[in-house]
């Protein structure tokens, strides 16, 4: 495939908009994205959302924000993996800027969690699990979460305290980051005391569902170069899936489309994990955080969480994660978190993270999860 980079990001701070609708949010994103890429037009329009139907009552995205946006006539449609949304569009942008067919795309991820509240967005959310066997019978994706995580402190003899630093570190990263729905940071013994949702999983492990957009452009590197002083370099574009139903897996403990997807993406880039110098995780749950170091090769079976508890995912870190306060603390845009964590790797790369700045930041990788593992896409990203 030809080499693509990106030359354009742009975002919403993520929160509870009340003022705003799903094609305000986007409108701003797209706005920035083409200002930081100086341009006024895109070829293409992929809209990432997971929830626009059940929670917002709104399908036709595509069409729907690219007239709002000045971007009429484009091609655009939207592109649904659940809370994968986001990566999955990144990934479509990628494939059909390498491909020729189109020359400069701009990936879009937009979600509007706050429509509904309470049971009403349970429900609405809910729609990503098995219908048949599991949402049916009152699952949850926290439910899930909590199943998983329970299982895993069995299996290998772990403390619920042991979970405790990726929210920490989470909001460490938030704390600085001006986006961030939570800024406020976590004092150690906190995690273990915070109200129960789905035991074990608390209202400090798992990340708020929150309203956002975030939007980058990608081109064919050999055009970036001519269009912006610093373009970033996609090294991989990958994606792979499980089962969608928990149950059906025969080893829940291990996230095989995780496992399947980041060795793809180092095989494609030709680095392994040790080049990496930062981690975007999907963290909606802190046991996520940990299967996934497990899974895609940075910690053996059942020693993810060590990751956390030895200090090693701090901005200063041998790993770091969550660098802008990653799902747990950034808040959790559900469809667009992925796009949100390309343009949160691009700032590192660019150098320009402000106080969230990872030194030396050449080589990024960024993985977007659709259920508690169902779809995994993972991208790479390098300094050019």
């Amino acid at each position: 495939m030809t080499p693509t980079a990106i030359v354009g990001i742009g975002q919403t701070p993520v929160g509870e908009h009340w003022e705003s609708g799903l094609r305000d949010l986007a409108r701003e994103a797209i706005r920035a994205a083409l200002d930081d890429a100086g341009l006024e037009r895109v070829d293409a329009v992929y809209v990432g959302n997971a929830f626009g139907a059940t929670i917002s009552s709104q399908s036709q995205l595509g069409a729907l924000i690219a007239d709002f946006a000045g971007l009429k006539g484009a091609e655009t449609f939207t592109i649904e993996a659940a809370e994968a949304s986001g990566g999955a569009a990144l990934r479509a942008g990628i494939l059909a800027a390498a491909s020729g067919m189109v020359e400069t795309v701009l990936v879009l991820g937009v979600e509007k969690s706050t429509d509904t509240v309470g049971t009403a967005r349970t429900k609405a959310r809910s729609v990503s699990l098995d219908a048949d066997y599991e949402s049916i019978h009152g699952m949850t994706p926290t439910a899930q979460a909590a199943l998983l995580m329970r299982r895993y402190m069995h299996e290998y003899g772990v403390e619920l305290s042991a979970f405790e630093n990726f929210s920490i570190n989470a909001h460490a990263n938030g704390a600085k980051n001006s986006n961030a729905m939570y800024r406020n940071t976590l004092k150690p013994g906190a995690f273990g005391k915070a109200p129960m949702i789905a035991d074990p999983v608390s209202l400090f492990d798992s990340a708020p569902d929150a309203d956002g957009a975030a939007a980058v452009i990608i081109t064919r590197a050999d055009r970036a170069a001519d269009l912006v002083p610093q373009p970033i370099h996609v090294l991989a574009s990958t994606a792979a899936s499980d089962t969608l139903a928990l149950h059906d897996r025969e080893d829940p403990l291990w996230l095989r489309a995780v496992e399947r997807s980041t060795l793809a993406a180092f095989a494609q880039a030709g680095i392994s994990a040790g080049d990496v110098n930062l981690f975007e995780v999907h963290d909606a749950f802190t046991i996520l955080s940990a299967l996934s170091l497990e899974a895609a090769g940075f910690a053996d079976r059942g020693h993810g969480w060590e990751w956390a508890t030895t200090n090693q995912i701090g901005l200063t870190g041998k790993l770091p994660l969550s660098t802008f306060g990653g799902l747990k603390s950034r808040g959790n845009p559900v469809g667009a978190a992925g796009v949100y964590q390309a343009v949160e790797a691009v700032l590192q790369l660019r150098g320009a993270a402000g106080a969230n700045q990872v030194q030396n930041a050449q080589t990024a990788l960024i993985q977007s999860l659709g259920g508690l593992g169902s779809t995994a896409f993972t991208h790479i990203f390098q300094r050019a």
